[in-house]
């Protein structure tokens, strides 16, 4: 198996759709009421959702990642945005840690959690 992509549920899509253009640029993919973008070889997709209300009460329970080759650079352009930064670029193997690995961590408008982190070597 492999992972093809993430819909995120919103009972405001259109304001999630603005947000992500800004981050993720213009969509690939837009037939109302869903939008969508191609991410490496996955999409992203926002879109109604009857479960869903509000904002999310449990953020940290679904995080997804977005892979960068420059966590600090990106990390500025995703803030200069408006996204809400939940933790700045940070190496969590800690700052001793002799691999050069990052990760930052934002809230969109909705209050779901994403991330951009560098490559992983598996």
């Amino acid at each position: 198996m492999k992972l093809t992509g993430i819909l995120i549920g919103s009972n405001d899509p259109q304001r999630l759709v603005e947000f992500y253009k800004k981050v993720l640029g213009e969509p690939g993919w837009n037939e109302a009421p869903y939008t969508g973008w191609m991410v490496g070889a996955g999409t992203v997709m926002i879109g109604p959702h009857d479960d869903v209300h509000g904002a999310n009460k449990e953020p940290g329970r679904v995080i997804w990642n977005l892979e960068s080759d420059d966590v600090k650079a990106d990390f500025e352009r995703i803030r200069a945005t408006g996204a809400t930064v939940v933790r700045e670029p940070y190496n969590p193997m800690g700052a001793d840690s002799d691999q050069d690995f990052y990760l930052a961590t934002f809230s969109d408008p909705d209050g779901n959690y994403f991330q951009i982190a560098s490559p992983m070597q598996m």
